[in-house]
């Protein structure tokens, strides 16, 4: 494909793993072949067999006065595969909300499986070198803390 990224070698570092491009798609080691099952998507959720929109939670969550940024991902969980988790920055002076008020303030918007089941509050968010929210390390943030 290509060896490194033009003058960007920590981009280089990161995106390598040895000589294999880390490219974020999912396979499977079949009788000596490997079937690709696609990319893993960190814009849909999949929680007890449902598909859920990272994106509609998210538009939701920023209608709450209290939060000024947010992002939702899915969070491992072993009964439903994955939860609905929201890692939110409070809009300056606001109090904070727990994730039972948060759930209670959602509760009249969507159905009740695409609420948040986890929430962390934090400073900021991790972005990349053109501003873009980086999903997979706010994954790790939840599974991490």
């Amino acid at each position: 494909m290509f060896r490194e990224y033009y003058g960007r070698a920590a981009d280089t570092a990161a995106s390598f793993e040895g000589d294999w491009l880390r490219t974020g798609d999912v396979g499977i080691a079949e009788r000596s072949c490997v079937r690709i099952m696609g990319r893993r998507s960190v814009a849909t959720i999949k929680s007890g067999g449902c598909k859920l929109s990272a994106l509609k939670t998210e538009s939701l969550l920023l209608e709450n006065p209290a939060i000024a940024e947010c992002a939702v991902v899915g969070a491992p969980d072993e009964t439903s595969g994955e939860v609905v988790a929201a890692v939110v920055v409070a809009r300056g002076g606001a109090i904070v909300l727990s994730l039972d008020e948060l759930r209670d303030w959602c509760r009249e918007r969507p159905s009740p499986y695409k609420l948040p089941r986890r929430l962390e509050v934090v400073g900021t968010l991790p972005r990349n070198a053109m501003g873009r929210v980086m999903k997979p390390a706010v994954a790790a943030m939840l599974i991490s803390g």
